[in-house]
């Protein structure tokens, strides 16, 4: 059946399906034998680079992961290779200086993306600009993304302005990144529907299965008339992942948003990567078989953050104390002015409650804390008790502008360093390879250049 308003589909298995469930481990020869079947299929975009991939090429498959775009790009020739991209950050943890990420959007589009997925930590749209405007000049989709979560101060009205602001720098799309497998099915209704009537650019839905809502959720959002959904083919889809491509194609198949697509063209694919999943578990150690844990709509903590918590307690021989960690958890979230647990504000959230718990309550503050306290990552969604600021940053400055703002040029010094540790000639891949991750890239040049 051929629908006028047919729902589209992202396939995230070559990205956040094999992050969410065999710790991004996936090789690029893993994907090889089915990327011309995957281009055929007919998808809006299939997500192949950007989050951890960039990481884990680098830290543990020993691969360039700018090799691995070039590659995806020679065999996805119709559809769009898409990335995420976490704005100013990039793929790190800290803010980059505005060249660094102009160059990186430029070189990204260069080598093979075609839609690039932009969110910040907090929501604050000026950490999002740069990357943001750098991605439109170079001709990519720019899909301008809201991160879910919730708090006293979050709402569809606030989530209705940052989709507001995003539109006004130009995005193409919306994206609204569940990370935690929060949106409820009704709930995603109503958001859904409440952007639909005051915005004009497509809508698209990213969750995850953590709660075991997310079909569902699907569902009622596909109903309010959401565009696009992100899905994992069967292997890699469910449990800490996206919902099964294939279940989302039939589920829709002969109603009047039906999607179009051939869920038995997707069977030979999906037998591929059962067999790859199999494989990487054996390969590298790893336990696939992760639960539904409904625990993630008290806590808001995502899966994947809980088990390394619970691990770093256990280093530290208290892991009777995890029960305290998991309440302390919100409380620390709601100090700090309820930022979204999303990398890298759960992490900062997550060390500053096992701080709490192993040696009391704000005895000892990591400088992350503070510089999230004292607006370095941008502003928090609700403002932070002042007598309570003061006692965790005393004469600390406040930042009250853009962040980046505070940095300089970076390329040149980046080239400089380089070239100092004995690569003068690096191409400006390498140089960003070098600003994002120094170490790990410095390892991996000496074994590949």
């Amino acid at each position: 059946m051929t629908t006028s308003n047919p729902v589209k589909i992202t396939e995230t298995v070559l990205r956040d399906g094999h992050q969410s469930l065999t710790a991004t481990r996936m090789r690029t020869s893993d994907m090889l034998p089915v990327l011309e079947q995957l281009d055929e299929i007919g998808y809006f975009s299939i997500e192949a680079w950007g989050g951890a991939t960039f990481d884990s090429c680098l830290r543990f498959l020993n691969e360039d992961p700018w090799e691995r775009l070039r590659t995806l790009k020679k065999y996805l020739k119709k559809t769009p290779i898409q990335m995420l991209l976490r704005g100013q950050n990039v793929l790190g943890y800290n803010h980059y200086a505005d060249d660094v990420v102009r160059e990186f959007v430029n070189r990204a589009v260069a080598n093979g993306v075609g839609v690039i997925r932009i969110f910040d930590a907090l929501n604050d749209v000026r950490n999002m600009e740069v990357s943001m405007r750098a991605a439109k000049a170079a001709g990519a989709h720019v899909q301008g993304a809201l991160v879910y979560t919730i708090s006293p101060y979050h709402n569809n009205e606030s989530f209705l302005k940052v989709a507001k602001d995003l539109v006004s720098i130009g995005t193409d799309s919306i994206c609204i990144k569940d990370m935690a497998g929060l949106l409820a099915p009704y709930k995603a209704y109503e958001l859904i529907k409440t952007l639909k009537a005051e915005i004009n650019v497509p809508i698209q839905l990213h969750t995850h299965y953590t709660s075991g809502m997310a079909s569902m959720t699907y569902l009622k959002a596909i109903e309010a008339g959401v565009d696009i959904i992100d899905c994992a083919l069967s292997p890699f889809a469910l449990a800490s992942s996206q919902p099964a491509t294939e279940a989302m194609i039939a589920t829709l198949e002969g109603n009047e948003r039906d999607t179009g697509l051939s869920k038995e063209k997707l069977y030979p694919i999906a037998d591929h990567f059962r067999g790859i999943k199999k494989q990487l578990a054996e390969t590298f150690h790893l336990n696939t078989n992760i639960e539904i844990d409904t625990k993630v709509l008290s806590f808001q903590i995502p899966g994947g953050m809980l088990s390394n918590l619970l691990n770093q307690m256990k280093e530290q021989g208290m892991a009777d104390k995890f029960p305290e960690l998991i309440e302390e958890m919100p409380k620390v979230r709601a100090e700090l002015g309820y930022p979204p647990l999303v990398t890298p504000t759960s992490q900062i959230v997550g060390s500053m409650a096992a701080f709490n718990v192993m040696l009391g309550r704000y005895k000892v503050v990591p400088r992350e804390v503070k510089d999230l306290a004292r607006g370095k990552y941008g502003r928090t969604p609700a403002p932070i008790d002042p007598e309570f600021l003061r006692s965790l940053i005393g004469d600390d400055e406040l930042i009250t502008h853009r962040p980046a703002d505070d940095i300089q040029p970076q390329m040149t010094a980046l080239r400089q360093e380089l070239a100092e540790k004995g690569y003068p000639n690096a191409s400006t891949e390498d140089v960003l390879s070098y600003a994002v991750f120094p170490d790990v890239a410095l390892k991996f040049f000496e074994t590949n250049r």
